[in-house]
């Protein structure tokens, strides 16, 4: 089995965990050490009988022999994790729990992670470490840009293009064709049935820009 770390000490890392125990119920692919976080008082304690086994320190020094599980969600903290941790991991797998429904002609990046109860049709891209939370449908020809997170519940329709860095709420619906702009965020319960710009908050039913934020705004 190969080793890997979870990174992240919160909510959603609890179920990255629980997705890898489940994929090595049906094949034991991993060994599942423990959690990694930057924040040192979370250190040494248990996580669903896990330890957190210190920060990026920790992983520096398994000169690249540990996979690493993104175990957040933000879409600014992902990228910012995954461009920083690069060059100290053995990689970066995709995660696709067993109950994930699919086809064969489905494009997923490194680092993503697909939770229990998905949906996917056909010819779709999910991009590296964009992550797909419980029960949402995906359908064909779909685009979900890299370190895009879909919350719990969505629907994504048919020639959807979701861009970089995207942050779509629970409930929301998209609707056929429409196109979300890299960096924006789409708030909880939406109906987006038009297109939404870049680096922008779209909130309600029709879903409409309420916010909007300079380019280049998640480099941090």
């Amino acid at each position: 089995m190969r080793p890997i770390v979870i990174f992240g000490a919160g909510g959603f890392a609890r179920e990255v965990l629980a997705l890898l125990r489940d994929i090595n119920q049906g094949s034991a692919n991993w060994d599942i050490l423990g959690f990694l976080d930057d924040h040192d008082s979370s250190w040494g304690k248990q996580l669903d009988d896990l330890p957190v086994l210190g920060g990026r320190g920790w992983l520096k020094q398994q000169a690249q022999t540990v996979y690493v599980a993104m175990g957040v969600g933000s879409p600014v903290v992902k990228r910012k994790l995954a461009l920083e941790l690069r060059a100290d991991v053995a990689g970066f797998p995709p995660l696709l729990h067993p109950t994930v429904v699919r086809t064969k002609y489905l494009d997923i990046g490194d680092g993503a992670v697909i939770t229990a109860g998905n949906i996917l049709t056909s010819q779709i891209h999910i991009g590296s470490f964009a992550m797909l939370n419980l029960m949402c449908t995906v359908g064909h020809d779909a685009f979900i840009g890299d370190y895009s997170t879909v919350a719990p519940g969505c629907n994504v329709s048919g020639n959807v293009r979701i861009g970089e860095g995207c942050d779509i709420g629970t409930g929301s619906k998209i609707i056929q064709g429409v196109s979300i702009g890299e960096w924006s965020v789409v708030g909880a319960g939406a109906v987006v049935s038009r297109d939404v710009p870049a680096n922008c908050t779209a909130v309600g039913v029709p879903a409409k820009p309420i916010k909007e934020r300079p380019p280049g705004w998640h480099v941090q």
